[in-house]
């Protein structure tokens, strides 16, 4: 079975460290980018299986980068997951209305979140 390659864009080092740690875990290859210009570049070049992002980047932020991967010509379907500490009344709408697949709240639990990131994307039940 080919390794399934996953990006990552988080500029927090921690949360890098988590959600790869978590990743790894589970057999997949996790491609990092701490920006969201750098996350649409490794994107189109990578053509990931799913992509994690977060809202708060530096320069782009989550919402923009999304938009972006999604009017390049490698959007097809790929899974876009957005992790973030912003969970505001009407943030949720606002972000799955960008174009992502799913949502979680910051801090996530390593344990978990790659069940629940499949979960979203269908991958199990």
């Amino acid at each position: 079975m080919k390794v399934k390659k996953v990006l990552v864009i988080e500029d927090n080092i921690d949360n890098m460290k988590l959600i790869t740690y978590a990743l790894k875990r589970e057999g997949y290859e996790v491609i990092g980018a701490e920006t969201g210009e750098e996350g649409i570049e490794i994107a189109l070049k990578e053509n990931p299986f799913f992509i994690i992002v977060d809202i708060n980047l530096p320069g782009i932020d989550g919402i923009e980068t999304t938009k972006r991967i999604r009017a390049s010509e490698i959007d097809g379907n790929i899974p876009i997951i957005a992790i973030t500490s912003y969970a505001m009344v009407g943030d949720r709408e606002k972000i799955m209305q960008a174009g992502f697949n799913g949502y979680f709240e910051k801090p996530i639990d390593p344990l978990t979140i790659v069940e629940r990131i499949e979960k979203v994307i269908g991958l199990n039940g």
